[in-house]
């Protein structure tokens, strides 16, 4: 950069920065529409980065120890789909390593005096190898136990504290539709799975479920998972032709059965939340290209409110170029100040958003992302460029006699 290019910058921050302290009040009011923008896309980019990872987390609080190990979430597509002869047969794959059926249903639970209605969560024996969760007292039902239709139940920490208080729940009786049930083990605390609060569910074997209760003989969903996670997508095909065998369906377009990996549900939650963050991007970018109008029009005003300056430089030497950087600058250095207060707003409201949901119950970790910081302060300066352009111009074009005229 020579010599005359950099004095003339220099010169030209030094007077954007005279202009914009000399008008406090209109500076402020300027900044107000860049602030509040930017702010805002600091805090779509953190809560979408923060619910891209709350969603993955609840798949994986839901479906499996952890989703590394998840091969497919089988969900039947008509009510009478799945049942368990099929989680028999699929465990007979050489790569599927463990699995287990679910349904639910909604009864009404009696304990002494009390009475709710809570929903049942009939599983088989293997959910807790799969799942990433464990008991605090007690123990989970057995393969015998839910072959031989036994009365017993496993609760979540919610329906105990519902059912029993703060008293001993373990070998106490329950009863569901008139039916007595022993409950054998407490659930540890599990929080919330997608729109499910999985301590506020009674776990009771699924044949149980099924003939006692329910009156039924298929399942929702099974989950399976796998012993070479690199073969999960081949594992998955092998449990649709399976499926079409036992469900003898010969046009793959008429499965009654969903199979879904791991893999495909963190696609497709990265894909839908990726659209959602666009889509409240291009909402909040809205209030940056209103801060630019306004900008646009501050620079007008200060371009007609120092006509006079500008005709009295041009006819002592001025460039236009050093007029239209004078104005530029000025442009940008409101949008960047903008820009850069509106991302520290925007990182203070992030960690403001995460405590929030913490004290609302939300296991919602919403933090700072440089990215959001960048982005924000990116686009602002674009827009300072964008509308900062067109009225120094003008202001550079001005005709020293004409300019001087004005005073």
């Amino acid at each position: 950069m020579n010599k005359h290019v950099w004095f003339t910058l220099r010169v030209s921050f030094k007077q954007a920065y005279t202009a914009l302290v000399s008008r406090k009040m209109r500076t402020v009011l300027t900044l107000l529409g860049i602030v509040i923008g930017s702010a805002a896309v600091v805090l779509v980019m953190s809560a979408g980065d923060a619910l891209k990872a709350y969603l993955v987390g609840q798949l994986s609080a839901f479906g499996s120890a952890s989703l590394g190990n998840a091969v497919s979430l089988v969900s039947g597509v008509s009510v009478t789909t799945l049942n368990d002869k099929d989680l028999q047969a699929i465990r007979r794959i050489p790569n599927v390593k463990d699995g287990y059926v679910a349904i639910m249903g909604q009864e009404l639970v009696s304990a002494g005096s009390e009475i709710k209605k809570i929903t049942l969560y009939g599983v088989s024996e293997g959910m807790l190898s799969i799942e990433r969760t464990q008991l605090s007292e007690g123990r989970f039902f057995s393969a015998e136990e839910n072959n031989g239709l036994a009365p017993v139940v496993v609760l979540g920490t919610k329906v105990k504290e519902k059912l029993f208080g703060f008293s001993s729940a373990l070998n106490k009786e329950i009863r569901i539709r008139g039916k007595t049930f022993r409950v054998i083990g407490l659930m540890s605390s599990r929080g919330s799975a997608g729109f499910f609060d999985m301590d506020s569910l009674i776990y009771i074997p699924v044949k149980t479920l099924q003939k006692t209760i329910l009156g039924i003989d298929h399942v929702s969903f099974l989950m399976v998972t796998t012993w070479d996670l690199s073969r999960a997508e081949d594992t998955a095909e092998e449990i649709r032709a399976i499926l079409r065998a036992l469900h003898h369906i010969t046009n793959p377009d008429r499965d009654d059965f969903n199979v879904t990996t791991a893999a495909e549900a963190q696609r497709m939650l990265s894909t839908v939340v990726g659209g959602i963050t666009l889509l409240l991007l291009a909402l909040v970018s809205i209030a940056l290209v209103v801060g630019g109008v306004g900008i646009m029009n501050v620079m007008y005003v200060s371009v007609a409110e120092r006509t006079f300056e500008i005709g009295l430089r041009k006819a002592v030497g001025a460039h236009e170029t050093d007029i239209l950087y004078q104005f530029l600058i000025e442009a940008l250095a409101l949008t960047g100040m903008g820009g850069f207060i509106g991302g520290i707003v925007g990182v203070v409201g992030t960690y403001v958003l995460g405590a929030v949901a913490a004290l609302n119950g939300f296991a919602w970790h919403v933090s700072f992302t440089w990215q959001g910081f960048a982005l924000a302060l990116g686009f602002s300066m674009v827009v300072g460029v964008v509308f900062g352009i067109y009225p120094a111009r003008r202001a550079g074009r001005l005709q020293p006699v004409d300019a001087l005229r004005n005073e």
